[in-house]
């Protein structure tokens, strides 16, 4: 495609992102920018989520993963879906019952505000660093087929696409993202759909026969049960994805958030319920697709990229005609601004409730301080794409998961001591543990396979990292005396 065709797209694209912001936004005050008044209906809350959380890593590791590991990143997704039953079955109805707005509060309600800040500086990190990583691998693309055409910098692509964002996000907020993230989520999920559907007419197979060839291929394999000292161990994989789950979506503020903008505790159960089977759908068309980029580069004689990422926009660029191209333009833009948005409403939210108070403050200066903080996480996104560019060598889903290991493994830690035990820590400890549990696992994981005949550790490091963490908040605790009346 030409650099003018894709910048075309790009401005109508975006074109549609501030027509919606605008229409969404009227009105709008701080109540609307966090809570979206609750008001939301559940199926649009569904939907958009899928692209917030599939994000563009989903769009081209996932894919292009496939030639190495086959299908076996499904058993990461089935773990999702128990996690999902889990927040449903747990987490939810404790945010709606307490009727929190930054979930992170939960914390400082049931042990103190050291705890309270710390939850809250752990999602900040977490998710700072995490959204960025996404955003990076949409930035880069841009940079590939259109930016370098026009000899823009990198780092001016990052801040186009950064202030992109930010112009559509900063009034509106979450109201405003929950039909943003719908609107992209169709041409994500549409983009995948249409994708395989055209390779596998290029490849003159029939649904039966595309099947077939996938599983002659060997790519079909789902589950591992070789031995537990490999990383794709199917209960490694499994339990992996379920704890990050938990800990991902329902200890996340950036996602649980557009939940708690539902009417009711119903509704938002409803949203988790269906989201989480679609999601497991979505994965597996992406799979699917990924299945089929090998399997054309085969017959074709193409040369597989070195780096897998590089598959599929190397296909959909140059090989699999204008209609693919412009999907996967479609796809990646939408998967990857679709988190990245709705990650700044969270953050924002995150440092606007748990550490500016914004209860006790007039409208006018929630309104200045937001707008300050909304902007400040925007420019650390620049700081931190660029970061990651000088340093990344691994497939982009395998950092964002490892990364999530470790620093969402001492929230896991912490609201499981809340949920589960009926004792009070020491606060002042408590950062303390946040940052030995994450370290300690880093430890672990780099001498495993040394010290345990060459044991590979995966996604199961958050839930070391969570054990670490609830075992440390134990043992500076103290059992809760019973309260007499």
């Amino acid at each position: 495609m030409s650099p003018l065709l894709i910048s075309s797209i790009i401005v109508i694209y975006f074109a549609s992102l501030i027509t919606i912001s605008y229409f969404t936004s009227r009105g709008a005050d701080s109540n609307t920018f966090f809570t979206a008044n609750r008001q939301s209906a559940w199926y649009l809350v569904a939907f958009g989520m899928i692209g917030s959380s599939l994000s563009g890593v989903t769009f081209v590791s996932v894919s292009g993963a496939v030639g190495k590991v086959n299908f076996s990143y499904f058993q990461v997704v089935l773990g999702y879906l128990v996690g999902y039953m889990v927040i449903i079955a747990i987490l939810m109805p404790l945010y709606y019952r307490l009727k929190v707005v930054s979930i992170y509060t939960y914390l400082e309600q049931r042990f103190d505000s050291w705890s309270h800040k710390t939850g809250a500086a752990i999602f900040l990190v977490s998710r700072s660093v995490a959204s960025s990583l996404r955003l990076f691998l949409a930035a880069s693309i841009l940079q590939l087929f259109l930016f370098d055409a026009w000899n823009v910098p990198f780092y001016a692509t990052v801040i186009i696409t950064l202030a992109l964002i930010w112009i559509y996000t900063f009034k509106g907020g979450v109201k405003t993202i929950i039909w943003t993230d719908t609107f992209q989520t169709i041409f994500l999920v549409g983009a995948v759909i249409i994708t395989v559907w055209e390779i596998s007419n290029k490849l003159n197979f029939s649904f039966g026969e595309m099947v077939q060839a996938i599983q002659a291929k060997g790519y079909s394999q789902v589950f591992i049960f070789g031995s537990a000292n490999e990383a794709l161990f199917f209960p490694k994989q499994f339990l992996g994805g379920m704890f990050i789950t938990i800990a991902m979506t329902g200890l996340d503020q950036e996602l649980m958030q557009k939940n708690l903008t539902c009417k009711t505790l119903g509704d938002a159960q409803k949203n988790m319920f269906w989201f989480s089977l679609t999601l497991v759908i979505v994965n597996l068309l992406f799979l699917t697709l990924g299945a089929l980029l090998y399997i054309y580069c085969e017959q074709k004689g193409i040369a597989i990229p070195h780096n897998s990422d590089d598959l599929f926009p190397l296909l959909a660029f140059n090989e699999l005609g204008l209609l693919v191209g412009v999907l996967f333009l479609l796809g990646i833009t939408a998967s990857s601004y679709a988190s990245a948005d709705s990650a700044l409403a969270g953050l924002t939210t995150s440092f606007c409730i748990d550490f500016l108070n914004f209860k006790i403050k007039d409208e006018k200066t929630k309104q200045r301080q937001k707008f300050i903080v909304h902007l400040s996480f925007s420019a650390l996104f620049l700081v931190i794409i660029l970061i990651f560019k000088e340093v990344n060598e691994k497939s982009l889903i395998d950092a964002v998961l490892k990364v999530a290991g470790y620093t969402y493994g001492p929230l896991l830690g912490l609201f499981s001591f809340g949920i589960f035990t009926l004792r009070k820590v020491n606060g002042k400890f408590v950062p303390v543990i946040c940052l030995l549990a994450p370290a300690i696992s880093y430890w672990l994981s780099a001498h495993s396979e040394k010290w345990w005949d060459g044991y590979q550790m995966s996604y199961e490091i958050i839930i070391i990292d969570g054990l670490l963490t609830f075992l440390g908040l134990w043992l500076i605790s103290i059992r809760r005396e019973k309260s007499t009346n």
